[in-house]
């Protein structure tokens, strides 16, 4: 990106975003050429104590890896982060599919079964601002737009206690998902488990793996409750 795009995706004043820059570049994590400026690979440590003080490996994947171990399908656990679902862990099964998702990764929440999920268990105020603050782009010919019909989804994904999507963020994704509530925190994230599309059967899918994806839920919920410094870390201010 130039420093204009920094500065505009950022919303700071060019100065700062200069100034911003030129300590990323001294620190490592930016590399620059010619006008452009690009990741480098030391960004990748900016996660790690994030992951290792919070004990995520031992408290969030276990559960994860059972489910897609039961479901043959790929599982993670997201949050929200402002019009995203934010990836903090996630179980591949190694397909060859084009979007991956990996810890870190960022996906538009109202194309996902996460963030829908996330959504479900939201008040209805909030669930109108959110569509409201954050219109969505379709990026495949069957991603629902339309601010209505999200709100539908949204709201029969709390009736249901699951959200489900296919093809809507990507050809050849189909997924289905659970908001993950704590007591006293609310609803902290969402975990899924999701399969290539020309595999399941879309119509059967959501029956199939309902019940193992409320029973790693259930476990889940169970393990946080002692975890309250990374409860406090998901769910705090900023």
């Amino acid at each position: 990106m130039t420093l204009s795009e920094v500065a505009r995706a950022t919303d700071l004043n060019p100065a700062v975003a200069r100034r911003c820059l030129i300590t990323l570049l001294e620190m490592g994590y930016v590399g620059k050429v010619d006008n452009t400026f690009f990741l480098r690979p030391q960004v990748l440590e900016l996660s790690t104590p994030f992951i290792e003080s919070f004990n995520i490996d031992n408290v969030i994947r276990p559960p994860l890896q059972q489910l897609r171990d039961q479901t043959g399908d790929s599982a993670s656990f997201a949050v929200l982060s402002g019009s995203d679902i934010l990836y903090i862990t996630h179980v591949s099964t190694y397909r060859v599919i084009r979007t991956q998702a990996a810890t870190g990764t960022r996906f538009p929440a109202l194309a996902t079964s996460l963030g829908r999920a996330i959504l479900s268990a939201h008040s209805d105020g909030d669930i109108d601002a959110f569509l409201y603050k954050y219109p969505l782009t379709a990026t495949t010919k069957y991603t629902t737009t339309d601010p209505a019909s999200l709100r539908t989804a949204i709201l029969e994904a709390r009736t249901s206690g699951f959200a489900m999507v296919s093809d809507q963020l990507d050809y050849g994704i189909t997924s289905i998902a659970c908001p993950v509530v704590v007591p006293s925190f609310g609803v902290i994230g969402a975990i899924n488990c999701s399969a290539s599309t020309g595999k399941v059967d879309t119509n059967t899918y959501p029956q199939a793996r309902a019940s193992a994806l409320f029973k790693v839920r259930d476990q889940l919920v169970n393990d946080l409750k002692d975890a309250k410094e990374l409860l406090d870390a998901i769910t705090g201010p900023g």
